[in-house]
Parts: C-alpha cells; structure tokens; sequence
C-alpha cells in the first residue's frame, strides 16, 4: 500500500478496500481502585509459539505491565492493543482478500453492465487479464472499489459480505479465507484480553468489510475495528431510515492515516501494537511513543512452506524501511519459520 505495503495496498486495500472481551467502560473510581490492585497472574496460553526470545518478550511485557507492584503498572483503562489485520492477523497473498470480494463482486454485477464487457479496467476483470488489470494502476483499482462498494445501503453491504465471506475460498490453499487465520495471533489476543487488555484491529483494509466477521473469526467486537472508509449518508425515505455508502473516501487507515484513525476512533494511544509491514510502521511508531512501557511485534513472513516468504521486495505487504526500524531499535520481530509451531488453525 505505499512506501510499504506498496501502491498496490494502499489502494488495492487501502483505497481499495478503504472504500469499502473488550472491557467494560469504567468510572474515575473504578480506575483508581484498579491501579492499586494486582491483576490476577493469567496463564500464557501460548501453545502454538515455539519457546523462545519471542515468546519470552511477550509474556515478560505482560507480566510487568500487569503487576501492581512494578514501576511500569499500567491500568486497566490504558491497556490499549492494536492490530493490523492483513498480513497481521491473517495471510494476504497473492493479493489482499477485500480484493478478491471485490473482483467477485465486479463479475456478480456485470450482467447489468454490458459495457464493461470493452471498458478497461472492468474488462480486464471479467477476462481474468490481472496483467493488464495491474496496468491500469491506482485509477483503475480505483474505478472497481467505487462500483463495487459503494451505491448501496450499509445493511446491503453487510449481507453481501457476510454472504462472501461463508463460501469464499483461497485460491491456492483451497481454504475458507475465513481460517486463513494465524493460530499463534489468536492465541496472543486471547492472551492479552486475558490479561484486561482492550484489543483494536486498525487495517488498511475497509472497516465495514471487516465488521460482519471480525466477531466470529476473532472475537472482536465490531466495535472495536478501526478501518479505512468512504463516506457515508443518512437517508429517510417513507419511513425507512438507511444509510448508503457514497464514492467518497474518508479515510485511508494506512500509513500515517493509522494514527490518525486511532486517534479519531479509540482516543488513547496504544500500549502494544502489531503489524508485519512498512504501511504499519507510523502505528508502531505511534505507540512508540506512549510514555506507558510499550510493545512493538512484527510479523515477519518467513515460511515458504507453511505460508508464504516475502518482505522488501514484495508488491504485497512490503517490509523494508520498517523491518530496519525494527532491527534498529529493538522491537520485537516474528519470524513465523521458527516461532511458530503451527500456522493455521487448520494445522493443529
């Protein structure tokens, strides 16, 4: 998506795509109360990390930040976990899954549109042609993102994503894309939830392309999803009140846009964040930050065999300037070869 996670995640998710459990709020008193008592020690429930520095990292971050006794106790009210989605929290090759709905979603429609049949780059589409669809660049994905996610109502979208998302399949490892999911990062945010941490997902991706399933693939509340958007407008026409998706973006939640919308939809700064390219690098960076002891994690995509190896050079989720960052000053980096014992829930 940009300098990282490349022009083609940018758009091809962010614009693209950008087109398209959690604790109980609590009183000043109750907060107070809470930083004077310990938390209750959680069990690592980590069984599908190798042991090792990485896990070791995580667990002893918890651990302090969660004991009332150490000078980096943080309350409850500030254990803010953010977590990019693509890449993060799920696989995204060969191209992002919001693009895959979305080419879906363009052949479902063609019927009613006769022209796409010779107009670029709706005919690349159609043609299954993904070379000369990629030479159409940021303005061509962009046409299929604003006729393939907007002029319908939030309730339509959700049923047609929802509807995508129980069927579709990935086309090389002929699973539901829905358990193309990372076992060892549902472990982690069950971990820290565990733990009175309150988990984000903040992705380039589009926030009510995510919200039909975040709750039943991560338990996630909907409400806790950070994404890029476009705009949206009330309606209320004989009574029926709707609100319709128009081809406006608002927010591009990438890049230096994931602070910006971390800011806009949670209102505190994280304390632990995790993502696996340079277009999560400003979030890190963001965390960073906090004046609380923070937690950076990279995951990095080592395993040809299991997943897929890709980084600096990838035209998908690019992890260059942020894996030197990262190297740089220390954080915590993933290498999902020799950290994970499984992959895929599907694995075990």
């Amino acid at each position: 998506m940009k300098s990282g996670k490349n022009t083609y995640k940018m758009l091809g998710l962010g614009l693209l795509l950008s087109i398209t459990i959690s604790c109980a709020p609590q009183t000043e008193s109750e907060t107070e109360i809470n930083t004077e008592i310990e938390t209750d020690k959680v069990s690592p429930g980590l069984p599908s990390w190798n042991d090792g520095a990485t896990k070791e990292a995580i667990i002893s971050y918890v651990e302090d930040v969660t004991n009332s006794g150490s000078a980096n106790f943080i309350p409850v009210a500030d254990r803010i976990a953010t977590f990019d989605n693509d890449g993060t929290l799920w696989s995204e090759q060969p191209i992002y899954f919001q693009f895959f709905f979305a080419l879906e979603r363009l052949k479902a429609m063609a019927a009613d549109h006769p022209e796409w049949k010779t107009k670029q780059p709706y005919k690349a589409v159609l043609e299954n042609d993904m070379k000369t669809l990629m030479a159409q660049g940021e303005k061509g994905l962009l046409e299929i993102v604003m006729a393939t996610h907007a002029g319908v109502t939030t309730d339509e979208f959700d049923k047609l994503v929802k509807d995508w998302i129980a069927t579709a399949e990935h086309p090389a490892k002929k699973k539901p894309f829905k358990e193309m999911v990372f076992q060892p990062m549902l472990e982690l945010l069950d971990y820290l939830r565990a733990n009175e941490f309150k988990v984000f997902i903040v992705s380039g991706g589009g926030i009510e392309f995510m919200r039909p399933w975040v709750e039943g693939v991560y338990g996630i509340p909907k409400d806790q999803v950070v994404g890029s958007s476009i705009k949206t407008k009330y309606s209320y026409n004989d009574g029926k009140p709707s609100i319709e998706r128009l081809a406006e973006i608002d927010l591009i939640d990438d890049h230096e846009g994931k602070p910006v919308g971390i800011n806009r939809y949670i209102g505190r700064r994280p304390v632990f964040s995790a993502g696996n390219s340079d277009g999560d690098l400003d979030m890190l960076r963001w965390t960073d930050s906090n004046e609380l002891k923070t937690f950076k994690l990279y995951v990095h995509h080592t395993d040809s065999i299991r997943e897929y190896a890709y980084d600096r050079k990838s035209h998908i989720g690019t992890f260059d300037e942020g894996l030197d960052e990262a190297t740089e000053k220390a954080w915590t980096i993933v290498d999902m070869k020799e950290d994970w014992k499984v992959i895929y829930p599907f694995d075990k």
